[in-house]
């Protein structure tokens, strides 16, 4: 044959139908996306106790809704409390729903060549925030949200692309967990109106 490489890509029997599992995956799209929800009602947004803090999940590649592309979560932060603390490679916003607050940001010097590698750098940049507003954080910046008001909650509205996640870059690394943080505890009604309201005092 002509081709200097013949017998190295002649080599191997594996058959294995790839293309024709697209194929098949594109025809059955249309019935499989009838089926998933395009409105997602409050009690069939799951809550989750987190390193990160209190979520109740709006949108999440878990539920079975069409959205394809963005994760969203709303954030309750108790008053005078904060979120963990953590850095994803991915850019992320979030909406003030209510309250008022500030986030410190660390930018991350980042090196990607056959390893990943990353140093924050020593300054911590501080932004205030209110409710009608939105944070915007940079791709592998080092973030956590504080709420200044001893007496109101703080929420957050968080919406962040999973296109990262898909190409293999789920570089999400929790740094500090939120104050409330406990492994295994089930969210219930009574424990979210504990988180709406404000600490009382210790008696002197």
């Amino acid at each position: 044959m002509a081709w200097g490489e013949s017998k190295a890509w002649l080599r191997g029997t594996a058959n294995q139908s790839l293309y024709g599992a697209l194929l098949e995956e594109a025809a059955e799209a249309p019935v499989k996306n009838g089926k998933r929800k395009k409105v997602v009602h409050p009690e069939e947004m799951p809550w989750e106790l987190s390193r990160q803090g209190l979520l109740k999940h709006l949108i999440n590649e878990g539920m079975n809704t069409r959205m394809e592309t963005v994760d969203a979560y709303m954030l309750i932060i108790p008053p005078g409390s904060r979120s963990g603390k953590h850095r994803h490679l991915a850019e992320e916003c979030l909406y003030v729903l209510e309250g008022r607050g500030y986030d410190l940001h660390q930018d991350c010097e980042v090196e990607i060549t056959d390893t990943y590698h990353w140093k924050a750098q020593a300054e911590v940049k501080r932004y205030e925030w209110e409710a009608g507003d939105v944070i915007y954080i940079p791709p592998n910046t080092i973030q956590q949200h504080f709420n200044a008001d001893a007496q109101r909650p703080v929420r957050l509205i968080s919406a962040i692309n999973r296109i990262y996640r898909h190409c293999g870059l789920n570089d999400l690394e929790q740094i500090e967990d939120a104050p409330e943080y406990r492994p295994g505890v089930k969210v219930t009604p009574a424990l979210v109106e504990q988180f709406l309201r404000a600490k009382t005092k210790e008696p002197a």
